[in-house]
């Protein structure tokens, strides 16, 4: 798997969501909600995203120990 635009776009949404969610457990302020509304079409599609970008970096997991990829 040698996808690293789609790698870092996932990454990057993910870092955005767990941000978001330290934001509500700490400060218990919702960032998105309050950016787009409460459970607006928008803040769902961002929630989605969130998850899909989740769901994928579980695959990361079969990378970890890096048997597989060529080391320099």
């Amino acid at each position: 798997m040698n996808n690293k635009a789609l790698d870092c776009v996932a990454l990057t949404i993910a870092i955005i969501g767990a941000l978001n969610w330290g934001l509500v457990g700490i400060f218990g302020f919702d960032l998105v909600s309050f950016v787009f509304g409460n459970m607006t079409w928008i803040s769902r599609i961002i929630y989605a995203l969130v998850g899909i970008s989740g769901i994928y970096l579980f695959t990361f997991y079969m990378y970890a120990g890096g048997t597989d990829r060529i080391r320099d």
